[in-house]
């Protein structure tokens, strides 16, 4: 049965910040406007300030979608959802109004001191929640996690050395502009060609593309980030794990020498079939 609150519930904070990952939706107003959900599952990246104020740390993507729409004139709905992949069957959702704080202005580094910013780290995303619901979860299958992707983190800190080397420059005349110089392997190239507006062509990014603050992150390149299969081999295998796999190889060897054995008997018969009807005359 679902179940409705004006705030979060201690019980339900506590639930929320064990979760690996989640989803965050939200729209255009125009009716042929694009409706977007995006998952998002870096690790601590969700942040619970109070019953009814949350926010995230949204990083470097190819869309920009939750931002322009949290920008959107009269806009800034977003919903954010959590499900359980493992335990009691669970869905919560928070609804709410959004605002971002880009990357490189004082109320982002009020949320996030350099010190602590994950690399790709463009904006904030602060939601005040007026309502949250909570739903049975039932038809969400189980799952179990493995461990979070660095590939991101990976790819933009690559991004980011670029434009944290050498000191910024203004652009030269003729230009009239006071846009930095970008290194076009820098992350804020990227943004700049990318990142300035929706699929509806809604403005999203302002300030982190040409502000002079350097990306500095947390991510740590030499820590040892394992691959799937490298965690997969290195797991503890569970009681009678290894012979059951070795009964289903087993299994699975009989009974291809079943098939093979049938079709050589099936073979034959044909065969047989097939020479008993050739003309005497034709035989040798």
């Amino acid at each position: 049965m679902a179940k409705y609150y004006d705030e979060i519930p201690l019980k339900l904070i506590e639930w929320i910040l064990k979760q690996q990952m989640f989803w965050v939706a939200t729209a255009a107003l125009q009716g042929d406007g694009h409706v977007n959900v995006s998952p998002k599952g870096t690790a601590n990246c969700f942040h619970v300030e109070s019953p009814t104020r949350v926010w995230y740390e949204d990083l470097t993507g190819s869309g920009i979608e939750t931002i322009a729409h949290m920008r959107q004139p009269g806009n800034g709905r977003i919903t954010i959802l959590f499900n359980a992949f493992e335990g009691p069957p669970r869905i919560l959702r928070l609804w709410g109004k959004g605002t971002v704080y880009e990357f490189g202005t004082p109320e982002y580094n009020d949320f996030i001191p350099p010190s602590n910013r994950k690399a790709g780290s463009r904006a904030i995303i602060v939601i005040d929640v007026h309502k949250v619901g909570t739903s049975c979860g039932f038809g969400v299958p189980l799952y179990k996690y493995e461990t979070q992707r660095t590939i991101l983190e990976r790819w933009c800190d690559t991004m980011e050395n670029f434009d944290r080397d050498g000191e910024p420059q203004q652009a030269p005349p003729p230009y009239d502009s006071q846009a930095l110089v970008k290194d076009p392997r820098g992350i804020k190239a990227w943004w700049t060609a990318e990142n300035l507006e929706s699929f509806d062509g809604l403005p999203a990014l302002q300030h982190a593309h040409d502000t002079s603050v350097p990306p500095i992150n947390t991510f740590d390149k030499k820590a040892p980030h394992p691959s799937l299969g490298q965690i997969r081999a290195t797991a503890p295998k569970k009681p009678g794990e290894s012979n059951v796999h070795s009964k289903s190889s087993s299994g699975e060897t009989i009974r291809l020498m079943m098939a093979f054995g049938m079709g050589v008997v099936v073979t034959a018969g044909y065969m047989k079939f097939v020479t008993s009807l050739v003309p005497v005359s034709w035989k040798a």
